[in-house]
């Protein structure tokens, strides 16, 4: 075969590559385009300069002297095999839609969770897909004993989306529960996602660092920083990623979302704290990507600055996202927290935590699974 007719194959091959990856990436799970009025308020922002959103200190993506070569290939080949349970993980089964009269906290893996406060649902961040990437079958979830799915669920009054990230803001998800939801919160520019996905534009309120807003009157949410990033596609922090204040009459919760350790917890405890309990990243850690991943043993660091009374550590328990066996976040925060003598929340996936019973001491359910 001649050199030409080869080149113009390769040629042919590359082009029909690219048309196919653009035609792939205008799928739906990729959300919404940022434009009108939603882009005019993103870029009004004091958070977003020179085209992105960006974080109150410098936060580079991987530590000084690390690669993206490097990380991915840790990432791709490294420790495989330790990564992932190999037998299932015990979840408790609850009746969601019955659940007990009282205000309660419901932990289904990774960030996941629901909220019940004066009657009210909540949920945070879920995820009840078999895959949390845009890339089928490259990330999914262990083994569980129970897989709690959108048809669980009762009516929902509240969302809240901590940021875009598939392992936070799950397409399938979102579609499965669209007619249960009522009201969601999210970060400046993610109403784009939610609006290409049918949601109607009054159910949708996005918010800026330290903005407030309420909800059934006796709920006040504030969207305060957490230091990490964004993006569905390859441009990254288009869409602002945060953490939120939920206060009400009886309670002061923090929602931590993604977060690298910072100087923003100190001033999150200083404005809004003491808190009843602190919801915090625990998992997907690694020493080369730092900044944008909070390491076990800065939990305890930013209970102290948020002032929180008790904190329950999530991020784990569901996905492989990182290089740390499937047990060290839990093992090694429960270690720093009996140090400092902190009290840490470990229930099982599904286990109810009553809100009004904080001082329960839970099993390390953990410990003897392999």
């Amino acid at each position: 075969m001649k050199i030409g007719k080869r080149l113009k194959i390769v040629l042919a091959s590359v082009i029909i590559l690219i048309v196919m990856g653009n035609v792939y990436l205008m799928r739906p799970l990729f959300g919404g385009k940022i434009t009108g009025t939603r882009l005019e308020r993103v870029m009004k922002s004091p958070n977003f300069r020179d085209s992105q959103f960006q974080n109150l200190e410098h936060t580079p993506s991987l530590k000084e002297g690390e690669s993206f070569v490097g990380a991915m290939y840790a990432f791709l080949f490294k420790d495989r095999a330790i990564r992932t349970p190999k037998m299932p993980l015990p979840v408790m089964k609850q009746d969601l839609k019955n659940l007990p009269d009282a205000d309660l906290l419901i932990w289904f893996g990774h960030s996941s969770y629901l909220l019940k406060i004066d009657g009210k649902i909540i949920v945070v961040d879920p995820v009840f897909s078999d895959n949390a990437s845009p890339v089928p079958g490259s990330n999914k979830p262990f083994n569980l004993s129970y897989v709690y799915q959108a048809d669980d669920f009762p009516p929902i009054d509240l969302l809240l989306i901590s940021h875009d990230h598939y392992d936070h803001l799950d397409y399938k998800t979102m579609i499965q529960l669209r007619s249960k939801i009522k009201n969601v919160i999210c970060g400046l520019g993610v109403g784009a996602h939610f609006e290409r996905w049918g949601f109607a534009e009054n159910q949708v309120t996005e918010l800026d660092w330290y903005d407030e807003t309420s909800f059934e009157k006796e709920f006040k949410i504030v969207a305060t920083p957490a230091r990490h990033f964004s993006g569905r596609k390859f441009k990254r922090n288009t869409t602002l990623w945060t953490s939120f204040v939920l206060q009400t009459e009886k309670y002061k919760l923090f929602l931590g979302g993604d977060s690298g350790y910072g100087k923003h917890f100190k001033t999150i405890g200083d404005k809004y704290g003491p808190f009843d309990l602190a919801i915090l990243e625990n998992g997907q850690y690694n020493e080369t990507w730092r900044y944008i991943h909070s390491m076990p043993d800065e939990l305890l660091k930013e209970v102290v600055d948020l002032q929180a009374k008790h904190f329950l550590p999530v991020h784990s328990g569901k996905f492989a996202l990182a290089l740390h066996d499937w047990k060290e976040p839990l093992s090694l925060v429960c270690k720093y927290a009996e140090e400092a003598d902190i009290p840490v929340l470990t229930p099982k996936m599904g286990e109810i935590v009553y809100l009004q019973q904080l001082d329960k001491r839970y099993d390390k359910w953990w410990e003897g699974l392999k």
